[in-house]
């Protein structure tokens, strides 16, 4: 029986490794088939004319036209939900990475008496579902007289995020050295200058990753706008395509741009900040 040498062994170790490695390049590209065809039909169709989505919604759009879009925003106002999502949203972000980024900074560089308990009761209120608080903050916000207002799903939005941003940005802040805390404190500055000036700009990976998440909940959440904001001088993006679906659910020219300017925030969102993304998650999950 012949031996292999070494070169051939090393040689057939890469073959194999290339050959496995091209295999799960070709399954995650047929999987990713499984997203982009889907979003691509509905780009595609929504260059149509009702009629032809009717007759023929598998062909590509040759002859594309904006008229579903101008209808999107003519005939339902489609900017005003745009803006209402984008004020409902960005509130929420700014509010809760200013409140989750300091008591993230204190939980990760101070030791006291209460913190573990802290940081259990964070954990355990990721278990909570939506569905149980929308009793008692529907009684809460009607008490206050917030319905239908942007601050109506702003403040639960908030509370519901916080503890998820909290644990994100403590994790990562915890592996920021304290050499750099120390150094600004012999030069005179204060915890809330550290945090401001030092803390923020190292952490702006987890504070990425903390305000797509926040974001993209928040925009995503029909169960809570549909209770908090029916009214549709605030209603958001996504209870527009719903009215739009019950609505004008024969007009799918009109159907399929609707859903597509609603997805086109979340796409480049997403695509522009993706980098960030991985590294505000795994950066602080090993320390060292």
């Amino acid at each position: 029986m012949k031996h292999k040498t070494v070169w051939e062994k090393m040689t057939l170790a890469l073959y194999r490794q290339k050959m496995v490695r091209m295999v799960v390049y070709v399954c995650l590209g047929l999987w990713s088939l499984t997203t982009i065809y889907p979003l691509f039909w509905v780009i595609n169709n929504s260059l149509k004319p009702s009629q032809q989505v009717v007759n023929d919604s598998f062909s590509v759009a040759l002859s594309p036209t904006v008229d579903n879009y101008m209808k999107a925003f003519e005939q339902v106002n489609i900017g005003q939900s745009y803006l209402n999502s984008f004020i409902m949203s960005g509130g929420t972000v700014l509010l809760t990475l200013l409140c989750g980024g300091m008591a993230a900074y204190v939980l990760s560089r101070f030791q006291f008496r209460l913190r573990a308990l802290i940081q259990t009761t964070l954990v355990a209120s990721l278990l909570i579902p939506a569905f149980a608080t929308v009793v008692p903050v529907f009684e809460i916000l009607k008490d206050l007289q917030l319905l239908n207002t942007y601050w109506a799903l702003i403040i639960p939005h908030t509370a519901g995020f916080l503890p998820f941003t909290i644990l994100v940005l403590s994790a990562y802040m915890a592996t920021v050295p304290k050499d750099l805390e120390e150094a600004a404190i012999m030069d005179g500055c204060n915890r809330f200058s550290i945090f401001w000036r030092i803390m923020l700009p190292v952490s702006r990976p987890a504070f990425i990753t903390a305000s797509i998440f926040v974001f993209l909940w928040s925009y995503n959440d029909l169960f809570s706008a549909l209770i908090f904001v029916p009214q549709e001088d605030v209603r958001p993006i996504n209870v527009l395509l719903t009215t739009v679906s019950s609505q004008y659910g024969t007009d799918y020219g009109l159907l399929t741009a609707a859903v597509t300017l609603t997805l086109i925030p979340v796409i480049v969102l997403y695509s522009v900040a993706q980098r960030h993304v991985i590294k505000g998650l795994t950066s602080g999950a090993v320390k060292g």
